[in-house]
């Protein structure tokens, strides 16, 4: 570290300050703290995760452990407790680290252990939110968002705090994390965090009002079988009516249990309903392959054929029949590879019917009926109810 302004020694002034320890803020100390810790548990023999750099991972025998590290915060799982005393000993005399006991919170996410598995909510921070947007005694709605059409770049006038708009919905981007029940929404309403109008405040106020009604409400996890992975995808066609972009959303499954899901806008056009689910599924299937390459690390293989569930009939012949002609010319070489996917077996594309297409939460507005039925299928649900003994 260079000599600070007006603390220059002037018979030294070429010198410079050797640090004992390293200022906080550096954009170098967390590539630093991340390669400290990663020297140091490669000494206790873990191997470090290609698919996810922020993972760890121990096997010796039948004994297994993983580290999952965001900055300074660690959650350590072990198959018994003796091999977590001891690896939590090592790391203690390395670094200042507090047990904290059994996960119970992370990243402000409450996780509650009970009979039938984990719930995951973020009500407290669900409450921030409500509280940060002056809505604390509002009237809650039903659903998230209405049937009607998209929101457009011109609908209503300019807003006039475009400053609380943007706050208000970056802060709903991460109440997503354990409600995807919301998602689509809020990723709608994040499309004109640049330029928002009043009905974009609007539709954001429905989101509040509907979390509102819904605080208690978290994502549930069970004990499941690992052997299976099925995803849903969906995508509506030209749904945005400044652009005609269209949104494609997807959800996976492991076993029983959600574990990833989108609603992003495509890139590109689309000269087709058929194109755009076939975008959809292309990228249903990338994800689908990082979950298998990360599951393969933690030495669970999924041995089946990922399956994948699509309403669009057209987009299945074009998967299974690499037929050229002109509404398959166009699009672009990488979105070919689930051809490839299709054909060695590695995943199955299957027709479901739109009634049953569990990824339509993630691309449009739906009826109270059926957005209840989907975001039960979510495993979007209330707290498990809490009995004497059961904590």
């Amino acid at each position: 570290m260079y000599q600070p302004p007006g603390f220059r020694d002037p018979v030294h002034p070429d010198y410079v300050c050797l640090l004992k320890k390293s200022l906080y803020g550096l954009k170098q100390a967390p590539r630093a703290w991340y390669q400290r810790f990663t020297d140091c548990v490669a000494t206790l023999g873990f191997s470090h995760s290609v698919s996810d750099h922020s993972l760890f991972i121990y096997r010796r025998g039948s004994d297994m452990t993983y580290i999952l590290l965001y900055v300074d915060d660690i959650i350590l799982t072990t198959s018994s407790d003796d091999l977590r005393q001891s690896i939590m000993s090592n790391l203690s005399s390395e670094f200042a680290m507090k047990d904290l006991g059994p996960l119970s919170f992370f990243l402000g996410m409450f996780v509650t252990r009970h009979s039938g598995g984990l719930f995951l909510s973020q009500k407290k921070y669900a409450e921030e939110i409500i509280e940060r947007a002056g809505m604390s005694s509002c009237n809650p709605s039903p659903t998230p968002v209405d049937t009607k059409a998209k929101l457009s770049i011109s609908s209503g006038n300019p807003y006039h705090n475009p400053t609380e708009y943007r706050r208000l919905a970056g802060a709903l981007q991460y109440l997503t994390f354990t409600r995807p029940d919301i998602s689509y929404v809020v990723q709608q309403v994040c499309l004109f965090m640049h330029d928002p109008r009043t009905q974009h405040m609007s539709a954001l106020k429905r989101i509040i009002r509907y979390i509102q009604g819904t605080l208690e409400f978290g994502l549930h996890l069970y004990p499941s079988s690992l052997s299976k992975l099925i995803s849903y995808t969906d995508a509506d066609w030209g749904g945005c009516p400044d652009t005609r972009r269209s949104t494609s959303g997807y959800c996976v499954y492991l076993g029983d249990n959600l574990i990833s899901w989108s609603a992003k806008r495509q890139p590109t056009l689309s000269r087709s309903s058929a194109e755009v689910e076939y975008r959809g599924v292309a990228n249903v299937v990338s994800k689908s392959c990082w979950i298998r390459n990360l599951l393969l690390e933690l030495h669970c293989p999924v041995s089946k054929a990922t399956l994948v569930y699509c309403d669009n009939v057209s987009a299945i012949y074009l998967l299974g029949n690499p037929v050229q002609h002109q509404r398959t010319k166009h699009i672009e070489m990488d979105i070919h590879f689930v051809r490839e996917k299709v054909a060695r077996g590695q995943a199955r594309i299957l027709h479901v019917p739109s009634r049953y297409q569990i990824a339509d939460i993630f691309t449009k507005g739906l009826p109270l009926q059926l957005f209840d039925d989907f975001r039960d299928s979510l495993n979007v649900r209330q707290p498990p109810v809490s009995t004497k003994g059961v904590y």
